[in-house]
């Protein structure tokens, strides 16, 4: 088993470059839940290495994320309101791990921090992705958008890459522990799928 998840390691760190880097930011900030965790810190990794530049991993990753979010937003501008909390209430939408609490609960921080919430709500665990919804449905102005979100993004990802930073410098450290590592990682695999399953059993009961 632990090779098995050596070898997915490797694959994995072995296709990182900056277009995985963009788009599996995009994927991040989007609908679909997608740790921006496992993307950049390993980019980080690989720069720490020499095989990838820093400050081009930061501006992938940036404009990634700036690209979900901009399909966030547009989805909720053209939809409106009452649709998007009508779709939070789909099997898909919970499939995504998207509910109309969740909306509703980036859309009160909207209104709480206004257009800065999409500066401030980028560095937010749980509002993060969904931020985007509200600021599309208050119709915010497309530059403010943009440029706050790429200022959060920005030092979402410079925290993500100090981060990759801080493992390289610790490789010796990695690589004693590294199979209690790959038994947590399992771990977290599996009761992911668990999770997955029962939630679609549940939906499907509805």
């Amino acid at each position: 088993m632990f090779e098995i998840i050596q070898s997915v390691i490797t694959w994995y760190m072995g296709h990182i470059n900056y277009l995985t880097v963009f788009l599996l930011m995009v994927i991040e900030s989007s609908f679909i839940p997608f740790p921006s965790e496992v993307v950049i810190p390993p980019a980080a990794f690989k720069a720490a290495q020499g095989e990838l530049n820093i400050y081009l991993v930061v501006l992938f990753g940036t404009l990634g994320a700036i690209v979900g979010a901009l399909f966030n937003y547009f989805f909720a501008l053209y939809l409106g309101r009452k649709i998007v909390y009508k779709l939070a209430n789909t099997k898909i939408a919970h499939l995504l791990l998207i509910k109309e609490a969740s909306i509703e609960k980036s859309e009160k921080y909207f209104i709480k921090h206004g257009n800065s919430s999409t500066l401030i709500g980028r560095l937010v665990p749980g509002i993060r992705q969904l931020i985007s919804i509200p600021a599309g449905i208050a119709k915010m102005k497309m530059t403010n958008f943009i440029l706050y979100t790429f200022i959060g993004s920005a030092i979402w990802n410079i925290i993500l890459c100090i981060l990759g930073y801080v493992f390289y410098q610790k490789q010796d450290l990695l690589h004693q522990y590294y199979k209690y590592i790959s038994v947590a990682l399992l771990v977290l695999g599996v009761l992911f799928v668990v999770y997955l399953i029962y939630k679609g059993r549940k939906i499907k009961k509805q």
